[in-house]
């Protein structure tokens, strides 16, 4: 453990620090010790924090497990209310859940469609370019609805899950491909 001195008194009277600044200890060069100036100084006992007390094998995590367990469940935690968004949607029921799950749909469902025709790139930029596909097919599907008078909530949500349905065939079929094309040259 290292002592600091306060000299500004920040420190609250029962010796936890506040917002002090840490100095060295005055004195003469070579003295052990705090024998600096009488007054408000008080000894602040300072340690490192290191995060959490998780295992170092282990990257900290909310939970406790690793970040690459959960992920998973998150996944499947976004499919369900991205599904639920869409059922809500196209069956007309009333529920205080259906704007914000349906507009979770419309993004997630794009997305992840984007994202999995993008297997080439690093994640950051697969995510990025994923979320500006997300936001293109929908303002591409409002914009043709609307240029042919056929807009509705319910056609909406059906058109960008038929696009989103499309993109995410095409790039199994192109992942297929490469892979039988492959199984062949060797």
């Amino acid at each position: 453990m290292q002592s600091f001195t306060d000299p500004t008194g920040l420190t609250g009277p029962s010796g936890t620090p506040g917002t002090s600044i840490p100095s060295s200890p005055s004195g003469p060069p070579g003295s052990t010790g705090s024998s600096g100036p009488p007054g408000p100084a008080t000894t602040v006992e300072h340690t490192e924090h290191t995060g959490s007390a998780a295992a170092p094998d282990r990257p900290p995590s909310a939970g406790g497990a690793p970040a690459g367990e959960s992920l998973p469940v998150v996944a499947g935690a976004a499919t369900a209310i991205a599904g639920v968004g869409a059922v809500l949607a196209l069956a007309d029921i009333g529920s205080p859940l259906r704007a914000p799950f349906t507009l979770f749909f419309l993004l997630v469902a794009p997305a992840c469609a984007v994202g999995a025709a993008l297997r080439g790139l690093d994640p950051l930029s697969r995510s990025v370019v994923a979320a500006g596909g997300a936001v293109a097919v929908d303002m591409l599907v409002a914009q043709a609805m609307l240029a042919l008078h056929t807009w509705t909530v319910r056609g909406g949500v059906a058109a960008v899950a038929a696009v989103s349905l499309l993109l995410f065939l095409l790039a199994h079929v192109r992942r297929h491909r490469g892979r039988t094309a492959k199984s062949r040259a060797s």
